[in-house]
């Protein structure tokens, strides 16, 4: 059974950093792509930034020149710098990945790391 685990959440004030990062373990064939989510309160969850197999980046533009997103094979890194107050909210990773050749790949979802932002 795949998991995927997050950590590096925490309290920081604004102008900070944080590194949030998410490993997969289990029987992984192949990951094709990863990414982070994140939900505030009272807010849907939007797409914060991906990366794919071959390390094409794409990111939120609420984030872009702030974020940096990184893969290390099953790891999945969000480098987070200059944080403001709305970039409050839980953060999750995906990793989409086939677990056998034959399998189609599928999301595998960490169970959320919360980041708070001081003012």
């Amino acid at each position: 059974q795949v998991q995927v685990m997050e950590s590096g959440g925490g309290l920081v004030q604004a102008g900070g950093s944080l590194r949030l990062s998410c490993l997969a373990s289990g029987p992984i064939y192949i990951i094709t792509a990863m990414g982070w989510y994140r939900q505030a309160p009272g807010k849907q969850r939007e797409l914060v930034a991906t990366i794919t197999k071959n390390g094409d980046t794409d990111y939120a533009e609420a984030v872009k020149g702030r974020f940096t997103i990184s893969r290390d094979y099953a790891k999945v890194s969000l480098q987070m710098n200059s944080l403001k107050p709305e970039d409050t909210a839980v953060y999750y990773c995906y990793q989409n990945i086939k677990t056998h050749a034959w399998i189609k790949a599928d999301d595998f979802w960490g169970q959320g790391t919360q980041v708070t932002v001081s003012s």
